[in-house]
């Protein structure tokens, strides 16, 4: 189906994976060193064939998000939310946002497109030029200017058939799409876990052209990696996700995979700090803005269910003992309860099926920005609020040396249903 790649020689395949594991009693984690499995180049995106639209349509993907046993929420849902928003925020019109281009992505219609899971999945990034969306389980290039398809849809196995194994055989989804500003590459990826070993599936853009040539890389993981979250960061694309060994869950795993080495083509090293059963649905900084946080700024990570707490990882990729991550700092809140108690209650019109609220753990960006004179996190989450389900957000000003809670607010105007938000800062905050 594929032709030949015309890229460097495969590196060789490792057979069996040395795990190197340091013991760090004090702040509860073991550190897992290792290399990737395997690493190659893909042909150009725009050349692989696109999607079959008769590919077989599932009802619910292969492995759905799965509960982590969490204590959940700070207060009853009868008492008031305190800190609900009471009026609009309303933008000096210098700062308001200007409307640009607006299209149609991934869906039916689009030549080449299957519905081909639920939920969808729905994921992209914004280049310079280019908008990248991963939708089910098909991945394509658009113009940013005038909406156009540049490449795709194409299976996200696809993408990694040169790399063989459980990363082109499978085709599993939890896809993320991140846009390296720094380096002007696209950073693509979803696990790989019908099949044994358990991996999560890279591929590095070799120029600032998603069309282009990919350098693909496997990482492999001793338990099933459910829920992959990445960021961007100048030493290292961070990984998080939550590990299950069958049904039952045994802690998030924080994990750094060498950036100037995959930017490179060359062999990866990751570097992984595995936590306890208290700890789960860690959200990696994912990096925005023009001004790069400053030299040697370890990633900061946030999660909770109850709290927020923030950690900060030091990678090492010369010397991996030396890579660090920190106990936990937590960050007061106003009170909240879950919405749906972490779990399904939101309606939908025309049926008396609910939709599940993820409200167990924060969603995905912890946006970061450095605005020259401090530098701020944001992430929201979904409670009860108004009678409906609201969005609840937050400011994490200064993460790096004391954080500081610079502003939260719950959006829910009315008794209407928001949840599974996404939030981020422009230039004015």
């Amino acid at each position: 189906m594929f032709a030949p790649s015309l890229s460097p020689a495969r590196a060789p395949l490792f057979a069996i994976l040395l795990f190197v594991c340091f013991a760090l009693p004090s702040a509860g984690q073991v550190l897992i060193v290792n290399r990737d499995v395997d690493h190659t180049v893909t042909m150009p995106l725009r050349d692989m064939p696109r999607a079959s639209q008769n590919a077989p349509i599932i009802e619910r993907e292969a492995e759905p998000a799965r509960r982590i046993p969490l204590p959940l929420g700070l207060k009853p849902a009868n008492e008031p939310d305190l800190a609900l928003q009471r009026a609009e925020i309303v933008t000096p019109a210098s700062l308001a946002p200007v409307q640009g281009t607006s299209f149609e992505g991934l869906g039916t219609g689009i030549l080449g497109f299957t519905i081909a899971g639920a939920p969808p999945d729905t994921n992209g990034a914004v280049g310079l030029t280019q908008y990248v969306q991963w939708v089910n389980l098909s991945i394509a290039i658009f113009d940013k200017a005038t909406g156009s398809i540049l490449a795709g849809p194409v299976l996200g196995n696809s993408l990694f058939a040169n790399l063989g194994g459980g990363c082109a055989a499978n085709n599993n989804g939890d896809p993320v799409v991140n846009y390296d500003r720094l380096a002007d590459r696209w950073v693509v990826s979803q696990f790989s876990i019908s099949t044994q070993p358990f991996l999560h599936c890279v591929a590095v853009s070799t120029t600032s052209d998603a069309t282009g040539t990919y350098n693909l890389y496997a990482f492999q993981y001793p338990n099933f990696n459910d829920y992959p979250k990445v960021g961007v960061w100048p030493d290292g694309y961070y990984a998080t996700f939550n590990m299950f060994n069958g049904n039952a869950f045994v802690g998030a795993s924080a994990c750094s995979y060498d950036r100037a080495a995959m930017l490179s083509g060359l062999a990866a090293t990751q570097i992984c700090f595995q936590f306890g059963t208290n700890v789960g649905s860690i959200l990696p900084a994912d990096f925005d803005g023009r001004l790069a946080p400053r030299a040697g700024t370890p990633n900061f990570m946030l999660y909770g269910a109850s709290a927020l707490e923030l950690l900060k990882f030091h990678v090492d990729f010369v010397v991996p003992a030396n890579s660090t991550i920190s106990p936990p700092t937590p960050i007061l809140v106003a009170p909240f309860t879950p919405l749906c108690a972490g779990g399904t209650c939101v309606p939908q019109p025309g049926t008396a099926t609910q939709l599940d609220s993820l409200a167990d753990r924060l969603m995905y960006r912890a946006a970061y920005r450095n605005f020259g004179g401090h530098d701020s996190l944001v992430v929201n989450h979904a409670v009860s609020a108004s009678g409906g389900g609201g969005i609840r957000w937050y400011e994490i000003q200064n993460p790096g040396t004391t954080p500081v809670l610079a502003q939260q607010g719950t959006y829910a105007p009315d008794n209407q249903f928001r949840w599974m938000g996404s939030i981020a800062m422009d230039r004015a905050g």
